[in-house]
């Protein structure tokens, strides 16, 4: 048995993780840090994400998009100091509807979420200054305006969207909004941390040493056989397997996790323009299966559900170069929590079709793939979720033990913040105003608890 000793010990090299010891290391100065993964890093959930950002969140409160602006604040400092290894942009979410109600449901939500500070709201009805409109470049991300344009203007629409359907009503085109690598911002991030000192071990947490004093250290399954690290402080950024880890120290965290898919497809027939922003259908619907294959879905207990209206919010997005033909395509239409495994069990028949179809609605010109669908790739992760979608960043009970997670399907958008709000709790330096909007006793707050009742849009796409 190897022993060793470190400040601090971070379980998980994901993009959590890897943010916070960045942090710790080359913001606060903190030296012996040690990161923990049985895997290689940024393999388990994030390199499995969409990399898309946005500062566009509804409330109650403004912490999701004060959390947002500073970690694209910090996104931004990258990129311009490394001459934007990561390829960020700022092509924006542009949300599309076809229902009148829920154009004005853009509005409200709209003044709403610009009234929380993520940007001025602005209105174009088909009147002179709707030439104002700035349309985002595909690539970069200054000089750009935030907040959000909605378009009622179906002139204008098709002016600036005329792949979308001409049944779409209004658009609203959230601004401080785009994409980026994930694995380039995590090298990025994990080479920098191992510079100022931090150390990377392979091998699996298997238990917490605790005493009264609180942590103790942790013992490391590794290949060459076991570790024994003593360190008074322990992180917890596990990903999906944060509620596993923290069991480990007897503590049961109210998250649960969804299984998530996404598509990667060849479109050579550019039904969605390279230059495109990201994609979002707002309104339910029913797929558009011929009535032949709607008779036989319907007969069939296992698919007789897709015959049936799915939920809002299937979207997508260019992936890769100009050159590139890909697109990624995504639906959330089963929402269940489920037990982790890994590899998770995606379904690689069913799911791209569904959501090919599905994005049809919005982008007719996908139809011409129904008879020959080009051969997909589907991958995902599981998202960890707290029930309103809000993530733990946060000290536990157990004194030296703390968490970065419950981070859903806003994992490297919000990583560069959350990291450093977690590096501020362990070191226990000056706190941002936002951090009560994370942390775990919220859930004691009777003011919080009567948000949860009558909590609304959770924020997810």
């Amino acid at each position: 048995m190897t022993r060793r000793t470190a400040d601090v010990i971070i379980c998980g090299a994901g993009i959590a993780g890897i943010s916070t010891a960045h942090q710790l290391a080359v913001g606060h100065g903190l030296r012996r840090i040690l990161l923990v993964d049985e895997r290689p890093p940024l393999t388990l959930t994030s390199d499995k994400s969409t990399e898309c950002y946005r500062n566009w969140w509804p409330g109650p409160g403004p912490g999701m998009v004060n959390l947002m602006n500073r970690s694209i604040d910090m996104l931004e400092g990258w990129a311009l100091e490394a001459g934007n290894p990561f390829q960020l942009n700022r092509r924006g979410y542009l949300f599309a509807t076809a229902d009148a109600q829920q154009a004005a449901t853009y509005l409200r939500l709209g003044q709403e979420i610009s009234g929380l500070g993520a940007g001025p709201l602005r209105v174009y009805r088909g009147e002179p200054g709707d030439a104002d409109y700035q349309p985002a470049p595909a690539e970069g991300f200054t000089g750009q305006p935030d907040g959000a344009d909605l378009l009622f203007d179906q002139a204008l629409i098709r002016r600036h969207f005329p792949y979308l359907s001409e049944e779409c009503i209004a658009v609203l085109h959230a601004r401080r909004c785009g994409w980026f690598s994930a694995q380039q911002l995590g090298q990025l991030l994990l080479m920098q941390a191992r510079h100022a000192g931090v150390e990377l071990i392979e091998g699996r947490v298997e238990s917490v040493e605790l005493n009264d004093a609180g942590v103790r250290g942790v013992t490391v399954a590794t290949g060459g056989g076991t570790l024994e690290i003593a360190s008074p402080q322990l992180v917890i950024a596990a990903g999906p397997k944060l509620a596993e880890v923290t069991r480990l120290l007897g503590i049961d965290l109210p998250v649960f996790c969804e299984l998530h898919s996404k598509v990667a497809m060849a479109d050579p027939l550019g039904a969605i323009p390279r230059q495109a922003p990201l994609l979002i259908w707002s309104d339910p619907q029913a797929i558009p299966w011929t009535p032949d294959e709607r008779a036989q879905l319907a007969a069939d207990p296992e698919t007789s559900w897709l015959t049936q209206p799915l939920p809002p919010g299937v979207h997508s997005r260019p992936d890769g170069p100009d050159s590139s033909p890909i697109v990624l395509m995504l639906w959330t239409y089963h929402t269940q929590p489920v037990e982790p495994v890994f590899p998770p069990p995606h379904d690689r028949q069913l799911y791209p079709e569904v959501a090919l179809r599905g994005l049809s609605t919005m982008i007719p010109g996908l139809r011409r793939y129904f008879d020959h669908l080009p051969r997909p790739v589907v991958d995902g992760g599981y998202y960890v979720k707290t029930q309103e979608n809000r993530p733990l960043i946060t000290p536990l009970p157990v004194e030296g033990a703390f968490v970065i997670g419950a981070l859903s399907g806003f994992g490297l958008m919000a990583s560069p913040a959350a990291g450093e709000l977690l590096a501020a709790h362990v070191m226990g330096a000056e706190l941002p105003a936002f951090a009560s909007w994370f942390h775990l006793d919220r859930y004691q707050d009777p003011h919080y608890q009567q948000l949860l009742e009558a909590w609304g849009d959770s924020g997810q796409l």
